[in-house]
């Protein structure tokens, strides 16, 4: 097919970054969100398992102890390794589990532990059961999602000069964000636990197997990573359901992966490297861990509106290279 001299050209990744910045340097208040799950994973209580998993380990030990059936030294290794695991579980705070994915509010403190804060140790509240513990991970699941929600769609607001106030249409995409995480949640334990269940399989088996699955996981990987990073963006720009969106994500990602791929890694490598300057400060630095948070929610934040802004440039992008091909292909023929 000959070139067609009048397209324009695609959207820049630089440019849909700086453009992205400047939309939140302009409405910093989006930053609040971020910035107070931050602030109350931090200073507020630690919602712990470990004395739950310390009573069910005690009662089981109470079992094996009286089994003569099982070996001294695997009662042994049994209790080294639970005491391990509870020293690590001390410093798991349930309440990390508002950072929900793929649509959720950014945390720097969902992934880090920290033990003490500028005021002293944290108050701890224990979950005593295990329905309890399935109750509060779903409840805490689903405020991750609704807030989540109304974050990426108070971003997709910023850098859209159609769409409607905030409150029109707001349930909806709450909705198709609930929709949307529960088909990839579905997709993860369907398709991800027999994948690392086969792994460790043949890690345990045959490394030079196991090393050649990885690699072929890894480039597989690299062709999936698009179309998950852009799923949620048409629920917010346009109001289209979940399955849409993930149609429009898949089509985008088809015929503009080498520049789209750039913009991805891109956008995270900007974001995991920053973390490691924000997470420098010690948890107990009140200044400094403050500035840390503000500058990781204003980051990731711009970072978030400038996919928004590259998505719609690009869908837009693509739209007027169809309607040209659509005009060239009856010339051509002719």
């Amino acid at each position: 097919m000959n070139k067609i001299e009048t397209l324009p050209p695609p959207p820049g990744v630089l440019s849909s970054l700086k453009a992205g910045f400047d939309a939140i340097a302009t409405n910093i208040s989006v930053i609040l969100l971020p910035l107070v799950l931050d602030l109350f994973l931090w200073l507020g209580p630690r919602l712990r398992l470990d004395q739950l998993f310390q009573n069910f380990f005690e009662g089981f030990s109470r079992i094996t102890n009286n089994s003569s059936s099982i070996p001294p030294e695997n009662l042994i290794a049994f209790q080294e390794s639970s005491t391990q695991f509870l020293e690590q579980l001390q410093l798991f705070n349930l309440l990390s589990l508002l950072r929900t994915f793929p649509i959720g509010i950014f945390s720097l403190m969902s992934g880090a532990r920290p033990a003490e804060t500028p005021f002293g140790a944290p108050s701890v509240i224990q979950v005593d059961s295990g329905f309890t513990l399935l109750g509060l991970i779903g409840l805490l699941i689903l405020i991750g999602w609704f807030f989540g929600g109304m974050f990426f769609r108070w971003v997709s607001l910023i850098v859209s000069d159609t769409q409607p106030p905030f409150e029109i249409h707001f349930g909806q995409s709450v909705l198709q964000t609930i929709l949307l995480s529960i088909v990839y949640m579905i997709l993860a334990i369907t398709i991800g636990l027999p994948t690392l269940t086969l792994y460790g399989f043949l890690v345990s088996s045959n490394q030079l197997i196991a090393t050649w699955v990885l690699l072929i996981l890894s480039f597989l990987s690299m062709w999936l990573i698009v179309p998950i990073f852009f799923t949620p963006h048409n629920i917010f720009l346009n109001q289209q359901n979940a399955f849409s969106s993930i149609y429009s994500s898949l089509r985008m990602a088809r015929y503009t992966m080498p520049t789209s791929s750039l913009f991805v890694l891109i956008v995270i490598l900007l974001a995991f490297g920053m973390n490691f300057l924000w997470n420098i400060p010690s948890s107990d630095e009140l200044v400094l861990t403050l500035v840390g948070l503000a500058g990781h929610a204003f980051v990731t934040t711009s970072l978030l509106a400038a996919s928004f802004i590259y998505y719609r440039d690009m869908q837009s992008w693509l739209e007027t290279v169809f309607e040209k091909l659509k005009t060239k292909l009856p010339t051509q023929k002719a």
